[in-house]
C-alpha cells in the first residue's frame, strides 16, 4: 500500500528544531513526509537536515523543478498538511490567502486536513490580529492547535510555546486516521470540557482514598476533540501522562477541587464529559499528623462522608441551553442495568458504561463500552485503543450539538 503522505511546513521560529523530531516520528510511522520550509526556516534549521531526515529535498520557492509544477502538485497529493511551528506571520498569510512560496501555494492547493501548531510570544499571539486569523482559519476547517504554557525564547514564560513534538505526532495521526472526515473539523468553534484521572481523599500527610484510574480515557478525549477542532479544557486529577497538545490543562487533586475547576469551565462550554473516577467518599476527618500504628491496638474505623455529586449537578443546572453532558459508569457487575439506573439518576445525555477490575480498563490501552443515551439508544464500541471510543463519544456530541 502507498504510504500516506504528508507535508510538513516549517515556519521561521525558533521552535523550528523540534519539527526535526515531529519528522522522524512521522517517518518512522509509515509515512512518506515532504518537508517545505520557509526561508525563514532555514536561518534555524538547514535544508540538509531536512532532505537527510525526509528523503526528499527541500524547497522553499516555487521555481525547483518547475517541470513538475510542486507548487500545485505538492498540495493536491498530501493526505496531510501540517505547519509546526506556524508564526504569526505565516498564519496571516494563510488566513489571507497569500502565496508568495511554496508553502502558501502548498496550503491554498491543498484539499486535505490542514493542522497548524502555532509557536509565538504570548503578546503576538494573543494580539486581536492573530486571534481573527486563527478564527478565519479554523471557520475554514482547519485544526489550528493551542500552543502550550511553558518557557519561551529568552527568560520570557507564558502561552506560545510549540506542544511538545510527540503530542504533535498524535494530533497528526488521529487526523490522518479519521480521513476525509477530518477535513469537516465538525467540533471546530466547540468549548468542551473534559475531566480526567482519579481523585485522592487526604486521610493524613502521607495517606489518600484513591482509586486506579490513569487518566488515559479522558487524554484520549482531549486528543481526539483536538484533532476535531475543538477547544479543549482537560481537567487531569492526579495523572502522569504529558499534556495533550493543544488542550489548556488545569490540575486538580481532591473531588472538591475538580467540581470547582470544571463548574468554572463548563460556564461556556458547549459539552462536559466526565470521564475521570471521582471518589463518591471522603475522610470526614483529616488527621494532621500520620496516623499511627500502635502495638496492640487495632486502629479506629475512618468515618466517611459524601462527596458532591459532579455529573448530577452539571446535568441539573446545565450552564448554558443546549449544553451537553456525558457520564462515565464503571461497574463490576450487572453492568447495563446498573448503568441504565445511574443514566436516569444522573440525568445527563450520555453515559458511558464499562465493565472494570484490578486488571481491566484501568491503566490498559484498550477498552469496550456501551455508550447509553437518554432518548433510550445504545451504542456498543467493540475492543479497541480508547481513541476509538473517543471518537464514538464526540461522534454522538456532535451529533445532539448539530440539533441544537
Amino acid at each position: 500500500m502507498d504510504k500516506p503522505k504528508v507535508v510538513l511546513g516549517v515556519s521561521g521560529g525558533i521552535a523550528a528544531y523540534k519539527a526535526c523530531e515531529l519528522l522522524r516520528r512521522l517517518t518512522e510511522s509509515g509515512h512518506d513526509v515532504r518537508v517545505v520550509p520557509t526561508e525563514s526556516a532555514l536561518q534555524f534549521v538547514g535544508e540538509a537536515t531536512w532532505a537527510a531526515l525526509s528523503g526528499h529535498p527541500a524547497r522553499t520557492q516555487v521555481w525547483g523543478d518547475v517541470h513538475e509544477v510542486p507548487h500545485v502538485r505538492i498540495g493536491q497529493e498530501a493526505d496531510l498538511v501540517v505547519v509546526a511551528p506556524a508564526t504569526a506571520d505565516l498564519l496571516a498569510k494563510a488566513a489571507h490567502g497569500l502565496a508568495g512560496d511554496l508553502l502558501t501555494n502548498t496550503l491554498l492547493t491543498a484539499r486535505c486536513p490542514v493542522v497548524f501548531a502555532p509557536a509565538m510570544h504570548t503578546e503576538m499571539w494573543e494580539h486581536p490580529a492573530t486571534q481573527e486569523n486563527v478564527a478565519t482559519l479554523r471557520r475554514r476547517g482547519a485544526v489550528v492547535v493551542e500552543p502550550a504554557v511553558g518557557r519561551l525564547t529568552g527568560v520570557d514564560t507564558g502561552k506560545g510555546r510549540l506542544p511538545e513534538p510527540e503530542e504533535l505526532f498524535e494530533v497528526c495521526r488521529r487526523v490522518l486516521a479519521r480521513g476525509a472526515a477530518a477535513t469537516a473539523a465538525d467540533l471546530a468553534g466547540r468549548h468542551v470540557v473534559i475531566s480526567a484521572g482519579g481523585t485522592r481523599e487526604p486521610l493524613d500527610p502521607v495517606r489518600y482514598l484513591g482509586n486506579r484510574s490513569s487518566g488515559k480515557q479522558g487524554y484520549a478525549l482531549a486528543r481526539t476533540a483536538v484533532a476535531r477542532g475543538a477547544r479543549v479544557t482537560l481537567v487531569a486529577a492526579n495523572t502522569g501522562l504529558p499534556d495533550p497538545a493543544g488542550a489548556d490543562v488545569v490540575r486538580v487533586g481532591t473531588a472538591v477541587q475538580l467540581r470547582e475547576a470544571v463548574l468554572k469551565a463548563a460556564a461556556d462550554a458547549d459539552a462536559v464529559v466526565m470521564a475521570a473516577a471521582v471518589a463518591d467518599f471522603r475522610p470526614a476527618r483529616y488527621a494532621e499528623g500520620k496516623i499511627k500504628k500502635r502495638e496492640g491496638q487495632e486502629p479506629e474505623p475512618v468515618a466517611l462522608v459524601r462527596n458532591p455529586d459532579v455529573l448530577a449537578e452539571l446535568s441539573a443546572d446545565r450552564a448554558r441551553p443546549g449544553q451537553v453532558v456525558v457520564g462515565f459508569a464503571a461497574e463490576t457487575d450487572d453492568v447495563l442495568a446498573n448503568g441504565r439506573a445511574k443514566l436516569a439518576r444522573k440525568g445527563c445525555d450520555l453515559l458511558v458504561v464499562n465493565e472494570v477490575g484490578e486488571t481491566r480498563t484501568f491503566g490498559a490501552e484498550d477498552t469496550e463500552a456501551v455508550v447509553l443515551a437518554a432518548d433510550g439508544t445504545e451504542t456498543p464500541v467493540p475492543h479497541g485503543p480508547k481513541e476509538a471510543l473517543a471518537d464514538t463519544v464526540w461522534d454522538l456530541v456532535a451529533a445532539r450539538l448539530g440539533r441544537g
